[in-house]
């Protein structure tokens, strides 16, 4: 038994076929523009999280310098 109750027999039938219908030059080049696609995602995947960290910082960094207390109100809350 295979993956999914599919024998691993189905599964040669299968890429058999696909093979036949695409021939390995197609289904090569489908492969690498594939690969290219989920590169590209992942790369801007990383970029936007890279923005979103910058962005939560400057807006940390805002926050604390435009903190209205004073020191003796930062010490009464403190305590």
């Amino acid at each position: 038994m295979g993956v999914g109750g599919i024998s691993i027999w189905q599964l040669l039938i299968v890429l058999v076929i696909v093979l036949l219908l695409f021939g390995t030059k197609r289904l090569k080049n489908i492969g690498s523009d594939l690969g290219g696609a989920v590169k590209g995602f992942k790369k801007s995947m990383a970029d936007s999280e890279a923005e979103a960290d910058k962005a939560r910082l400057e807006n940390h960094e805002e926050k604390v310098i435009n903190d209205p207390k004073t020191e003796k109100d930062k010490e009464k809350d403190r305590a």
